[in-house]
């Protein structure tokens, strides 16, 4: 039997399910947060989830016990864990109570054209015109979106809290991209969820009490994304960077989206509104240009 091969020798049956694991678990997390929030408050909830992963990924670096970090490192571990895992998760847990897991999964996979704005002062490259036209491109559809949703993009409205989670997770990917040139992605991956769990823990006490009255469903999904998206999608995200390499990779991210968007409507019964296909449209499309014709110029 003849074994599928990228090019001439590497298989890309395995690459091809990681792609597929990486899809999958971070399309579904809106669904699951959606689901998980009938029964948990956005704080506790985010709380118990990165309780849970930090778990994994304590065993992780106990099993790995890493030695290529400076010193400096590990206050940009924290700063990323605050940003990435504490702020971003507690924004989009808050915004989901308000707008729709489609709507989420477009604006928050905006998050490519905050990485541009924030590359261009923090990494010195260059903005071109092409990355103009893509971020208004993109920044438009979320306006169109937002219609569509209680409050719009009006000061402190889900809308603009999932925008906000947008620019915190483009912060912490800015953040540690100088630590992946020192560093396994899996190592600063487990040091970040660290540092995320342990800003959450004030609200861990409340998580515990509501896990003990909800549903057997909701643990589930609380498990779920604990484990699926943090665990499972990034491992199979960095096998997939490492096979595919980010530019090839990075494409199939444009699934997510309009994923997020069927997923929600098969879990949650969300019927997607036209203002959020339309819009999501046109924010992808922004996406797909800053990183394609916008690098380039």
């Amino acid at each position: 039997m003849t074994n599928i091969t990228l090019g001439t020798s590497r298989p890309v049956l395995l690459p091809a399910l990681a792609v597929a694991g990486t899809v999958f678990t971070w399309s579904a997390s809106f669904a699951a947060i959606g689901y998980a929030l009938r029964a948990f408050e956005p704080l506790p909830m985010a709380s118990i989830r990165f309780a849970l992963a930090a778990i994994f990924a304590l065993a992780w670096i106990a099993s790995r016990r890493p030695r290529s970090f400076l010193a400096r490192d590990y206050g940009i571990l924290a700063v990323s864990g605050v940003l990435g895992i504490a702020a971003y998760n507690v924004l989009l847990n808050s915004g989901q109570t308000t707008i729709s897991a489609g709507a989420a999964g477009f604006i928050v996979n905006t998050q490519p054209l905050f990485m541009v704005l924030l590359a261009v002062p923090f990494l010195k490259e260059r903005f071109s015109r092409w990355s103009w036209i893509g971020a208004l491109l993109g920044f438009s559809g979320v306006a169109i979106i937002a219609s569509g949703q209680p409050g719009g993009l009006a000061f402190g409205t889900g809308s603009t809290l999932i925008v906000l989670a947008a620019a915190c997770a483009a912060s912490y990917s800015i953040l540690q991209r100088p630590l992946f040139r020192r560093a396994a992605p899996l190592d600063v991956t487990a040091f970040v969820i660290i540092a995320g769990a342990v800003a959450l823990l004030p609200w861990l006490p409340a998580g515990l009490a509501q896990a003990r009255v909800a549903s057997n469903d909701t643990l589930l999904m609380v498990a779920f994304l604990a484990i699926g998206p943090g665990i499972i999608g990034q491992s199979c995200w960095t096998y997939a960077l490492k096979t595919f390499g980010a530019a090839r990779a990075g494409q199939f991210l444009y699934l997510i989206p309009p994923c997020s968007v069927g997923l929600a409507w098969l879990v949650l019964g969300e019927v997607p509104q036209i203002s959020t296909l339309i819009g999501g449209g046109l924010a992808l499309t922004g996406v797909v240009i800053v990183n394609s014709w916008g690098r380039r110029s």
